[in-house]
């Protein structure tokens, strides 16, 4: 994809959050509104554009390239934890506070932004990578992630749950079972083609103007003057993208597994620690403001990381 075409794209998707903030301004979208709409992006239209992608007819991948995916998959998950432990350090963070940094550098918007905006800017075959990732995701937060957390207020007395049981959801169902029908070559039948891809083409418009709606309701100005929040974007959201590059270029790496890796890791702040963290009664103000000014100046750190990448490889 050009540059152009891609500054374009972006550009798009920059009107879709306005959108979204000015149905929130004008109470359009209330609390209850963004909470099912959320749902429905999450556990029905992203799932169904990923399935979508793979029956496009656009992806030209083969066999070796899925396990290809899954190889840089499994390699920038090991080196986002990691980095989730030395981010706090890095950042001292009081050690109260060191398990969000750490959460916030690892588990950043890979589906409810990644997919989409992937979707738009990418070329065909970088949906592969993007797949394989929020597998991993799914993986790693559902294990790793809420060990990291630990318990909250709203844990006492109760029975433990088997966290393994939660990487059985819409998404990471869908996904497998995308790279299923990639691996086999199936073809469905064009009623269950077309209502998936009907289904799936809802998820850029609805999961922009949440995020749009998302920004809105926060207090970006004042999460704006942290500086701690600053440095974070600049050496996870930005520096590590453009390492990434570099290092995957200068090994010689396909361009297209450059371009799906490094956008998965340019993306903001996801919202499902922060959703974890509430539910066990912590305080969620450090999360919630990252994702807040990290969505807000990802727009821009995207498009310039996505476009440089494009018109250095």
């Amino acid at each position: 994809m050009s540059l152009p075409t891609i500054l374009q794209q972006m550009g798009v998707i920059c009107i879709l959050v306005a959108i979204g903030i000015l149905l929130q301004k004008k109470g359009v979208v209330d609390n209850l509104t963004s909470r099912k709409l959320s749902a429905i992006v999450v556990d029905v239209c992203n799932p169904a554009l990923i399935l979508a992608s793979i029956l496009g007819g656009n992806i030209t991948a083969d066999h070796t390239d899925l396990i290809y995916a899954a190889g840089l998959g499994a390699a920038l998950y090991a080196l986002l934890v990691i980095l989730g432990f030395a981010m706090p350090h890095i950042l001292r963070v009081a050690p109260d506070k060191r398990k969000f940094y750490n959460l916030m550098c690892v588990y950043t918007n890979t589906g409810f932004l990644g997919i989409p905006v992937a979707k738009a800017i990418l070329p065909a075959n970088a949906i592969i990578y993007v797949i394989v990732i929020n597998v991993f995701y799914s993986l790693f937060f559902y294990t790793h992630g809420l060990a990291i957390l630990g318990d909250g207020p709203e844990d006492v007395g109760k029975k433990k749950e088997n966290p393994l049981k939660h990487i059985i959801n819409p998404g990471t169902v869908m996904a497998i079972l995308s790279l299923v029908v990639f691996w086999f070559n199936i073809e469905l039948p064009p009623i269950i083609g077309n209502t998936i891809e009907y289904v799936g083409n809802a998820t850029v418009f609805l999961s922009m103007v949440l995020l749009g709606v998302s920004i809105a309701r926060s207090n970006l100005f004042k999460s704006l003057k942290d500086a701690r929040i600053w440095v974070f974007i600049v050496l996870r959201l930005v520096l590590l993208p453009v390492l990434i590059i570099i290092v995957m270029n200068a090994f010689s790496f396909d361009k297209t597994a450059i371009l799906g890796v490094a956008l998965m890791a340019a993306v903001p702040v996801g919202n499902l620690p922060m959703i974890q963290a509430e539910k066990k009664g912590m305080d969620s103000t450090i999360l919630s403001s990252a994702i807040a000014v990290t969505t807000a100046v990802s727009i821009l750190t995207i498009t310039a990381i996505i476009a440089a990448a494009t018109a250095l490889l």
